[in-house]
């Protein structure tokens, strides 16, 4: 006979380092929904806001741009 492993509990592990990085992913998300709409909604053209859907994917660089910026860093 075949001895059986206990998967769930190789699983259980996993999952839990996985919950630990999904608030950032939904951050981010968010974050790019804004973004994206914000640039969308301001472009005056059809390649400006393609553009914007472009600045929407980098927006946590821009972020910390302008809060180093802010901070005189």
């Amino acid at each position: 006979m075949k001895k059986r492993t206990n998967k769930n509990k190789e699983c259980s592990c996993k999952s839990k380092s996985c919950n630990a990085t999904g608030c950032g992913g939904a951050f981010y998300g968010l974050g790019f929904i804004g973004a994206a709409i914000y640039y969308i909604s301001t472009a005056t053209g059809f390649w400006v806001g393609v553009l914007g859907i472009i600045k929407a994917l980098v927006w946590p660089a821009f972020l910390v741009y302008e809060i180093l910026k802010f901070l005189g860093a």
